[in-house]
């Protein structure tokens, strides 16, 4: 789509883009202060760029979504609409404000919800329930995805020690590496890990030094991630209930790069850290990065995070036309949220205007880029049968 977008019109007006800004990569987790925020939550691609790229696969994403979940073409539209809406309302509203409470501007997400439902009336809080139900079950769900959690689910006490739990092909503890020498390779890790330590503050520095390695595993990566490499790392402090988990993540060059510019940053990890801080609210306060060199390989980019903080994503295929109506307009003010802190407001304000031209527009882009979303994958489902490409489903 990178590719795609390059070929556009623009009114050169840039910003820190997410670069992958599409509905299923925003959601919920905990800020430092244990509030349950709502936010952009994946920057393996973020890289400065022009604004309305990010606006463009925001608006696809729903208009796909939209006819996925079996909306009617209208109801489609107008959930497009509400996102791309919200994004120039919401983007005028913080030129009309000063930068520093653009800077602290977020959302909680519980008084969202709360506020939402105070201000329906009877008939449309009786029709609406089933989704105001399940936000709340989502929420409540949230707060039970801790570090403690993650603990319980992924790590065992063996011997006295604990360890974290042996899943193949998904996760495969150090023990269980072939072709490695253990003690060399946790020597190894451990300078790392004092190179990743040196790009914390200083007072997280001191946080972790509370706590020491105690195991490292491979974890398989996600489907969009595929060919790189990923970490867990288990920490514990001196009170034997205490323990951290980190992620450790590859991270390569930005899709964006070959078509928005070179990344001003040499180390790729240090890109997504960068672009996460200047776009995200509230930040993991372990997000650092480190850069490796396997043996007779070639450097290598990592970033550091919490495994799991209170994280909880929108189950999209359930979403009602209502449901996804409310999602799109959380979507659209937090991409405007994040771009007005990276970008000029007041210029990508002007632009926007105070008509409707600018949604309608991108929800016509998006409308034809989902047409040939779905002429792309009729192509590759007939290529599938023909024999030219080989596929596996079910999986």
């Amino acid at each position: 789509m990178a590719a795609d977008l390059a070929t556009t019109p623009t009114p050169s007006l840039r910003t820190q883009l997410c670069g992958d800004a599409h509905l299923s990569n925003f959601g919920a987790y905990a800020s430092p202060e244990q509030r349950l925020v709502f936010d952009i939550n994946d920057f393996d691609e973020t890289l400065p760029g022009p604004f309305e790229w990010d606006v463009k696969r925001l608006a696809t994403s729903f208009v796909v979504a939209g006819r996925d979940n079996g909306l009617t073409r209208k109801q489609s539209r107008k959930v497009t609409l509400a996102a791309v809406e919200t994004y120039r309302t919401t983007m005028r509203a913080f030129a009309a404000q000063p930068i520093l409470a653009v800077w602290y501007a977020h959302l909680n997400i519980e008084d969202v919800v709360a506020k939402y439902t105070a201000s329906l009336s009877a008939r449309r809080l009786k029709k609406d329930k089933p989704d105001i139900r399940a936000a709340e079950r989502a929420l409540a769900k949230a707060h039970t995805r801790d570090s403690l959690q993650a603990t319980g689910k992924l790590t065992t006490v063996t011997d006295g020690k604990r360890r974290i739990i042996s899943d193949p092909p998904l996760i495969v503890p150090l023990d269980e590496l072939t072709g490695f020498d253990k003690d060399t390779l946790v020597q190894r890790i451990r300078a790392l890990l004092r190179k990743y330590h040196v790009t914390l503050q200083s007072d997280r520095r001191l946080l972790l030094d509370r706590f020491t390695l105690a195991d490292v595993a491979h974890k398989v990566v996600g489907v969009g991630s595929v060919g790189t490499r990923a970490w867990i790392l288990l920490f514990e402090s001196e009170r034997e209930d205490e323990v951290l988990l980190l992620h450790a993540k590859q991270a390569e060059a930005s899709a964006l790069a070959d078509y928005a510019g070179q990344s001003e940053f040499a180390h790729q990890g240090e890109r997504v850290i960068g672009g996460q801080h200047l776009m995200q609210a509230s930040s993991d306060i372990f997000l650092g990065w480190l850069r490796a060199r396997p043996t007779g390989g070639t450097d290598e980019d990592y970033y550091l995070r919490q495994l799991r903080d209170w994280k909880v994503s929108a189950v999209i295929e359930e979403m009602t036309p209502r449901s996804m109506d409310l999602y799109a307009r959380l979507c659209g003010w937090t991409l405007a949220r994040a771009h007005a802190r990276g970008g000029d407001r007041f210029a990508i304000s002007g632009y926007l205007g105070k008509s409707t031209a600018f949604e309608n527009a991108i929800a016509d882009f998006a409308e034809t880029y989902a047409d040939q979303n779905e002429r792309d994958h009729a192509g590759l489902e007939a290529a599938v049968e023909a024999g030219r490409v080989k596929a596996q489903t079910g999986l």
